[in-house]
């Protein structure tokens, strides 16, 4: 991380909802006082390949931010053709795997948002 912080927008659905579905609601969640993005660069945006949709990338970019998403086998292969690339995809996994820790959040036993 390059120490900006991570803006988190936060949607509260019902089980077996699509993600996709919850990212505009998603996206207006996020603190209006987060980091902006340096001047030299664009605010990217990691999601995963349940989010690969077209209309997704355009609902992305109308919202200020690049889509990053980019599914599994193609990072592989890239990682192995070019030396030094960067994987993008791991931010998500990451994220995922901190708030899985957080017993609260997994298992919801509140019962309003």
């Amino acid at each position: 991380m390059d120490g900006r912080g991570v803006p988190l927008g936060v949607a509260v659905a019902g089980a077996k909802r699509n993600d996709h579905l919850l990212l505009q609601e998603t996206l207006d969640s996020i603190p209006e006082d987060c980091p902006a993005p340096p001047a030299d660069g664009e605010q990217g945006l990691w999601l995963d390949k349940g989010y690969d949709f077209a209309a997704v990338h355009g609902q992305v970019r109308r919202n200020g931010y690049v889509p990053h998403i980019m599914p599994r086998d193609a990072e592989r292969t890239l990682l192995q053709k070019l030396p030094g690339y960067r994987a993008r995809r791991w931010p998500v996994e990451r994220t995922h795997s901190w708030m899985n820790r957080f017993r609260r959040i997994l298992v919801r036993w509140e019962k309003k948002a």
